[in-house]
């Protein structure tokens, strides 16, 4: 069986080629204060890194242009994935592990939720496996918003109300959902900021909303470097600190949170008033990070 690089070389993925752009803001808190963290994503791929010394935001920059990343998601990313994992991962394989999530899922908003919403948005949520679940476990009407046609169409037939778009350009001229979902999405967008403030919207007043984020901190000490967290198709790396960040000053509470075992971190949120987070603990969290962190305390010196 041929081996990972191997496999990667096969996909004929010219990376190098691809049209790129600089990233030159923080998303979180807008500052030109970075540093480059690594430059070797996980599939090889020439793909610097850079840290941002006031908040500790993790981003690519340069990365490909929202073009380039939509011919990536197109052609590219199933493959490259099955390629590293070495089985194939496509939308009909990835439907187990998303009912699994969904259950998973279920229990915890249980647990969290002072009610039964009535309605659900899930952003991002690709066939519906994960909002049709808890449509089903709750009795609510469910919405999909994905650019995804092919994928919408599997929604519509669950019977799932679909709507084409990104969270980022989407107006619900002034629609509110009870529960809003952004499950394992974010870490995949080009402005997490926008997102989030836009799903904040969404939210009913009494409603709440649910984001998960991969913690790179965890995947980078589970894989033992760096750059075995990082990949082309992550613009974004978050923690938990970060994420509590964002949602400040989107005004989302944290009212419940989790941590599975692959590392995502859940929070269940309600509106609340924006705020400023705290600036200087976020700087303390990311040079303790650095420091903690071999590869990346040695890449900023």
């Amino acid at each position: 069986m041929a081996g990972r690089s191997d496999r990667i070389e096969a996909v004929e993925y010219d990376y190098d080629g691809r049209e790129k752009e600089p990233v030159e803001h923080c998303n979180l808190c807008g500052s030109e204060d970075t540093v480059e963290a690594s430059t070797v994503d996980r599939y090889g791929f020439a793909q610097p890194l850079r840290l941002c010394r006031r908040c500790g935001l993790a981003f690519l920059s340069p990365r490909l242009t929202e073009r380039e990343y939509a011919d990536f998601y197109r052609d590219v990313y199933r493959p490259l994935v099955s390629a590293y994992h070495g089985r194939l991962i496509d939308a009909e394989t990835v439907q187990v592990e998303q009912r699994e999530y969904a259950d998973e899922l279920v229990a915890f908003l249980r647990e969290n939720l002072s009610g039964s919403p009535e309605t659900i948005l899930d952003v991002g949520g690709s066939t519906g496996v994960v909002s049709g679940a808890i449509a089903a476990a709750f009795g609510s009407h469910a919405t999909v918003l994905d650019p995804a046609p092919d994928e919408l169409a599997v929604a519509a037939e669950r019977g799932l109300e679909t709507v084409a778009g990104f969270a980022e350009d989407y107006d619900p001229e002034g629609r509110t959902w009870d529960l809003v979902l952004l499950c394992q999405t974010i870490d995949h967008l080009l402005d997490v900021s926008a997102t989030i403030a836009s799903l904040a919207r969404m939210v009913s007043p009494n409603g709440y909303a649910f984001i998960d984020v991969l913690d790179y901190l965890i995947i980078a000490r589970r894989r033992g470097s760096l750059e075995g967290a990082v990949k082309v198709d992550h613009p974004y790396y978050l923690t938990r600190e970060t994420a509590i960040a964002y949602f400040d000053r989107a005004g989302l509470d944290v009212t419940a949170e989790r941590l599975t075992e692959d590392g995502h971190r859940g929070f269940v949120l309600r509106p609340g008033t924006p705020r400023e987070p705290d600036w200087d603990g976020l700087a303390r969290a990311a040079a303790e990070a650095r420091a903690e962190l071999p590869p990346l305390g040695a890449a900023v010196g």
